[in-house]
């Protein structure tokens, strides 16, 4: 992988992609970085500090660079984008105007990217108007609590509330924009290059624990060999996982035109034991994490129904880590239902003459397909559990020492494959420019 990052700098065309990658990259930290008007950041700071594990607001302070943390100008980050292209995708599935646009070239894919921009500002939108609202209330926390208000005086006008929501909706805006240009003049795939930034930004925190640990004498060394050692483990076990796929053969019938004999060839069909990546986390974080979210807008009256509820979806107990695999392994099959259609992939292996050895085209092609399918997924939906569910043992059995790698296994499975992805997108870039083609 590193050779292949090399090889790509001595290329001045990739070389200069790599550095226009870069200087957005740089340009969209330094944004995280920009205060908001109205807004006590250190403030902020505290209610971070208290109670948010668990909580969605974790989850996005985390895939924003603890920009969200601060209440900086992409406090929002690429979440409404995030959540736009999975509104698109579902909706393709569903309308068959959409689906008709999915499958015309480019010119579809141009609408379907208009419509997301649209409904990326939407959302950022309302994002930011529920962020300024819970602000505005303080998380519910008292002002003794965090030694204060959240937004000034100003902040709380209504001048206040347009400044404050405008410039959460204009970074979002301005964080789409900085993805595309990636994706234009970059190495592409730039929303996974942003959100590979983030994550990397916040890897500062694991870092100091485990300084603290080496300072607390010879044990404390040892606990912090064995967290990196385990660390190492587990990247190679992603690595491994990430990278597996299940072949298929494929036959394609010999067939003559004229005086001569084309297909015949033998290939393969292959499926990723992880097709569905980080996705299923992601929305098995939203559904479980909501309780918590909520008690931070709606705080519990002790002894009632809904203290009750919150403790038993609490991160501490039992109940949060199995309602979590269950949930993660439903959304697995879930995505996979409307991104991979086996009917579909049966339809085009008989129109192009192909076949799976011992098995008729058509319906018996698909039904073998949907049955192998629903094999790799159940191991591909383990696999997403064991990487998940592993941080939260872990800060368990440190008694919440380790808070801070909660969501590590999403964070450890989007960062494995943003650089196995863009890998492959250089490599691809570099085949294609060193291809001689059949003039010479």
């Amino acid at each position: 992988m590193l050779k292949t990052f090399r090889n790509a700098w001595k290329i001045p065309e990739l070389r200069k992609k790599l550095l226009m990658t870069i200087f957005i990259v740089i340009l969209y930290r330094l944004g995280a970085m920009v205060p908001v008007p109205f807004i006590n950041s250190n403030v902020m700071g505290n209610v971070f500090g208290s109670s948010m594990g668990g909580s969605l607001f974790q989850y996005m302070d985390i895939i924003s660079g603890s920009a969200f943390s601060q209440a900086t100008l992409f406090a929002l980050s690429i979440s409404p984008y995030i959540t736009a292209s999975i509104v698109i995708q579902l909706l393709s599935v569903a309308i068959p105007a959409l689906e008709r646009l999915s499958k015309q070239g480019e010119e579809g894919k141009k609408i379907l990217t208009q419509w997301t921009r649209i409904i990326t500002v939407v959302l950022g939108l309302i994002t930011a108007f529920g962020y300024y609202m819970t602000m505005k209330n303080n998380f519910n926390f008292s002002v003794t609590q965090l030694g204060g208000d959240i937004l000034t005086k100003e902040g709380k006008s209504v001048f206040g509330a347009i400044v404050i929501i405008g410039c959460y909706v204009a970074g979002t805006a301005l964080v789409m924009w900085l993805a595309e240009q990636i994706n234009e003049f970059g190495i592409g795939n730039g929303i996974s290059i942003i959100l590979f930034a983030n994550i990397l930004a916040g890897t500062m925190g694991i870092i100091e624990t485990l300084k603290a640990f080496i300072l607390t004498g010879p044990w404390g060394i040892v606990i912090a060999e064995v967290i990196v050692i385990a660390s190492l483990a587990i990247i190679t076990f992603v690595v491994f996982i990430t990278e597996s796929e299940r072949r298929l053969p494929v036959q394609y019938a010999k067939k003559v035109v004229g005086r001569k004999m084309y297909g015949g060839q033998s290939t393969h069909l292959p499926i990723k034991l992880n097709m569905s990546g980080v996705m299923p986390i992601i929305f098995a974080n939203s559904i479980v994490a909501l309780p918590s979210t909520l008690a931070l807008m709606f705080p519990p009256k002790a002894g009632g129904i809904w203290e009750k509820i919150v403790n038993f979806f609490s991160p501490n107990e039992w109940f949060y880590p199995l309602f979590f695999a269950v949930l993660i392994v439903a959304f697995a099959y879930f995505y996979i239902s409307i991104s991979f259609n086996p009917v579909e992939v049966s339809n085009n292996l008989k129109k192009n003459g192909g076949f799976i050895p011992g098995i008729r085209p058509g319906k018996p092609t698909s039904d073998y397909i949907t049955k192998v399918l629903n094999r790799i997924v159940l191991i591909g939906a383990f696999f997403l559990c064991i990487v998940a569910i592993i941080p939260m043992i872990a800060n368990w059995v440190s008694g919440g020492v380790l808070q801070g790698i909660a969501f590590g296994g999403s964070s450890l499975l989007i960062v494995v494959g943003v650089v196995l992805e863009t890998a492959r997108e250089i490599e691809g870039q570099m085949t294609m420019r060193h291809y001689k083609g059949f003039l010479e």
